[in-house]
């Protein structure tokens, strides 16, 4: 830019002499304006930036250009890198997450069945231990009390992690909850298409059917003629 800027200026004083020998006229100073002339083109032509200038200026241009985009291409080389180094971690931290969820997602519903099987070996511990050969009575209370306390703490495991027992009798027969046995004669006050018996409870989690109630469904009776 300043080789630029100085040339112009020169150009700008070979104007200016060439203009002042014009309005001198042709006498004496004709050869002075013609050397003068001369004089300012051999310096014009000396001086002028040489055509290996220009582009020079623009491969240096380019160049510059050059390594400020390979320093862009590295960069987001690095983060593109890094950004696959944390979605691959991302992704074996999820793997592995779901991996517990699967092998400890019973944790809690094993925790309190744990202690119904307490309850189970205390029962039975103490049956063999305190009752007397001969005393069946002090037996079965013994069983009676030990099964009825063992029934109400899987009552309570059951509501507390959402498994729930289903009382099918008198709804009408689903074959999404209920698992058809056989059909038996409306009896009185039964609806035929209901259910009559229960062989087998069902149980829902959390309102979904995770096995199906084993029933007999009502169904009208032929008369006979």
């Amino acid at each position: 830019m300043a080789a630029r800027s100085l040339w112009a200026v020169r150009r700008r004083l070979q104007h200016l002499l060439a203009s002042v020998a014009a309005s001198d006229g042709r006498g004496c100073l004709h050869p002075f304006s013609t050397a003068t002339q001369r004089t300012a083109g051999e310096d014009c032509s000396s001086e002028d930036p040489p055509d290996e200038l220009g582009p020079s200026l623009a491969e240096r241009a380019l160049k510059l250009k050059a390594v400020k985009l390979e320093k862009e291409v590295q960069d987001l080389t690095v983060r593109y890198q890094r950004a696959l180094a944390d979605g691959e971690n991302i992704r074996r931290r999820t793997q592995r997450c779901v991996e517990d969820a699967k092998i400890f997602g019973i944790q809690s519903f094993c925790k309190d069945l744990v202690e119904v099987a307490d309850i189970l070996e205390k029962t039975t511990e103490s049956i063999s231990e305190e009752t007397e050969p001969g005393d069946q009575k002090l037996s079965l209370e013994k069983i009676f009390r030990g099964l009825s306390l063992l029934e109400a703490k899987l009552k309570s495991v059951f509501a507390k992690h959402g498994l729930e027992k289903m009382t099918p009798i008198g709804d009408k027969y689903d074959p999404h909850e209920h698992e058809l046995i056989c059909h038996v004669p409306a009896g009185v006050g039964v609806q035929p298409g209901t259910v009559a018996l229960v062989r087998q409870d069902g149980y829902k989690l959390h309102g979904r059917t995770i096995r199906l109630a084993q029933v007999e469904v009502a169904v009208e009776s032929q008369r006979r003629l």
